[in-house]
């Protein structure tokens, strides 16, 4: 035999230390969750098993055993389900072999910080390892398995304090055996009694036979029956809670749980729940989606391309189809017409779920909940699903200059101004930062509703959907603002603007001094307060998108910017100054020192970065100088 001494990966070391010093109200859920795990290689050795009938033929009756040993103190969680080689457990138990693994850890600083040792637990089940949750009863975790189809087995120990060892044994049966050696003041997890409680309590609805014991004397201690394929009346609320944990593998509860039954031309049964909080691996780039494919109760897959659209990847639940040939091939199952068509109809039935949420007023913070979690997911769809858009509108909700809360579409309609003939939106990184933009003032001003858009995904949908309702969306920091054919607001006298006269001698110098650099110079309808700002022409790229794609260098390093227009406030006392020193002294007057400084301003407000920091601090500097003398 030989023996390899390994380090954990540096997080699993750390999500090991808040398991053995953190406090949890329920140690009990251990127990479900390696029998969650036992489950699922039973389930993949049976999948497996329909194209390598040899893979089971040895032991094909799968099931999970508890055995117990008072005298060792141990307790043993085995299957003989698909089992594990040398690298699946140095990959499944030394890393966390999922995205997101950055803000994982950030959320466990935070919890740590806090001492919440309750959402440590939370992290531990939406991340999927619930395998160190034997930790929290055990000082040492032993690990025997041998992978289906191999002849060479291997023994996992570790004590969780940092390194684990791997060796070869020789003489395993197929599956995993994880031994727990008890902690002391843990013994109540070697009776069967409290062992059948658990199991019973979150483990019952699993297909698989869960036995005590083993041989003839073993009992059962769960239905095994499938719980989607049960009515709903014969099923509590705990049931479902405690499928959507095991299925989830999530400590949360359910948002929303949806279960039915599609009969006709092809029959399917769906059990999918919506989480109530957000899975970290959401923004994963592959936009994978977690709902498990039944064929006749036979486990297939839990990545069936094509299952779900994209922007249904929350979902966590399963599909059992009746049709579909129990066979199939991942490859077969993407080209599948009968695949299609369950995807069309969990997607109808899911946005009307949606759909009735969002309309019931009586419930609107429990809407607006999912929402923070699952919007900018579901934005996607207005981009790459045109079939179901005017659904997918009705459901989207925005942050807005009306107020703190949430609008709908049809809302922001119903308070639209006289005259205003567009849907107002503004884009940004953040909900503060635009609510200062100084493209708001006049909008402001006028009483005009602006949607504040900060996901970077409406950069794609909105110029893809283009209009609701026959009311085009438009961003105020493009284009001229229409504001002068909306009634309301208060206009500055204009004794208090720069004369037309004046401001045209003003922008005749800035056009000549800031030519190289900006598209145009205007005035503006939009300030009232600030004195410049920066706006896209109507047929170029909106700012914010342009800064997106550059961060991720997709103009290319070299690629240049376009030109933007630079709008001034005519009723700004400095470029009122500024155009009466314009107008006195005419083409001779020096004004580069200003202008330059105008437009610095202007992009400092935006976000931008200022491309000569030294020339504006030199600039600033001297008007600081010549205002002071």
């Amino acid at each position: 035999m030989t023996e390899e001494r390994l380090s954990f990966q540096a997080e699993v070391s750390r999500l090991l230390d808040i398991v053995a010093h953190s406090l949890y109200s329920e140690k009990e859920v251990f127990l479900r969750e390696l029998v969650s795990n036992a489950s699922d290689a039973c389930d993949r050795l049976r999948y497996a098993a329909l194209t390598q009938p040899e893979l089971s033929a040895d032991d094909p009756n799968l099931k999970v055993r508890l055995l117990v040993d008072k005298e060792a103190r141990t307790l043993t969680v085995a299957d003989n389900g698909i089992g594990m080689n040398r690298e699946d457990l140095v990959e499944n138990l030394g890393t966390i072999a999922r995205s997101g693994t950055a803000a994982f850890m950030r959320n466990l600083k935070d919890s740590a910080k806090e001492g919440d040792a309750k959402k440590d637990v939370n992290l531990i089940g939406q991340f999927g390892v619930g395998f160190y949750s034997a930790f929290m009863v055990a000082d040492q975790v032993e690990v025997l398995t041998r992978k289906a189809g191999e002849t060479q087995g291997w023994r996992w120990l570790s004590d969780g304090k940092g390194e684990f060892t791997i060796s070869d044994v020789a003489d395993l049966p197929r599956g995993t055996q994880i031994k727990l050696h008890l902690r002391e003041g843990d013994d109540e997890y070697l009776e069967e009694h409290r062992l059948s409680g658990i199991v019973r309590k979150y483990s019952d609805h699993i297909a698989i036979p869960i036995l005590f014991g083993e041989g003839e004397d073993a009992k059962p201690l769960n239905s095994a029956s499938a719980l989607w394929m049960r009515s709903k009346n014969e099923i509590t609320a705990e049931q479902y809670t405690e499928f959507y944990h095991h299925v989830g593998h999530a400590f949360d509860d359910p948002w929303l749980t949806l279960h039915w039954r599609a009969e006709g031309a092809i029959e399917y049964t769906n059990l999918l729940f919506v989480p109530s909080s957000k899975p970290f691996d959401l923004f994963d780039p592959k936009r994978a989606h977690r709902v498990k494919l039944y064929v006749k109760r036979v486990f297939i897959t839990d990545s069936a391309e094509g299952l779900l659209p994209p922007y249904l990847r929350f979902l966590r639940g399963v599909v059992d189809s009746e049709d579909l040939p129990l066979n199939i091939s991942r490859e077969m199952l993407q080209h599948n017409p009968m695949l299609a068509k369950i995807r069309a109809g969990i997607t109808r039935r899911v946005l009307s779920e949606l759909g009735k949420k969002a309309r019931d007023t009586e419930k609107a913070e429990e809407y607006a909940a999912f929402w923070e979690n699952f919007g900018a997911v579901l934005k996607e769809g207005l981009y790459d699903d045109y079939e179901h858009r005017d659904d997918l509108l009705k459901l989207m909700r925005f942050r807005s200059t009306a107020g703190d809360g949430l609008v709908s579409l049809e809302e922001y309609l119903g308070r639209m101004k006289e005259g205003q003939e567009a849907i107002f939106t503004i884009s940004g990184d953040d909900i503060e930062t635009l609510k200062r933009s100084p493209q708001l003032e006049g909008f402001k001003a006028k009483g005009v509703e602006v949607l504040l858009l900060t996901d970077p995904v409406d950069e794609f949908w909105v110029p893809s959907v283009g209009s609701f309702q026959d009311k085009p969306f438009k961003s105020v920091t493009r284009g001229g603002a229409d504001l002068g054919k909306i009634q309301g607001g208060e206009e500055k006298p204009a004794e208090e603007k720069a004369s037309e006269g004046e401001l045209t001698d003003l922008l005749v110098l800035l056009k000549l001094t800031l030519q190289d650099v900006v598209k145009d110079v205007r005035p503006s309808e939009r300030l009232t307060d600030s004195a410049v700002c920066l706006v896209a022409d109507e047929n170029d790229m909106d700012m914010h998108l342009e800064r997106l794609l550059k961060q991720h260098k997709q103009l290319g390093m070299d690629a240049p910017a376009a030109k933007r227009i630079l709008e001034v406030n005519p009723a700004h006392p400095l470029i009122k100054r500024l155009a009466e020193r314009a107008k006195a002294s005419g083409a001779a007057t020096s004004l580069d020192d200003a202008a330059w400084l105008l437009l610095d301003q202007a992009r400092i407000v935006e976000g931008e970065a200022l491309p000569d920091p030294a020339a504006f601090a030199r600039r600033l500097a001297s008007a600081m100088e010549k205002g002071l003398a």
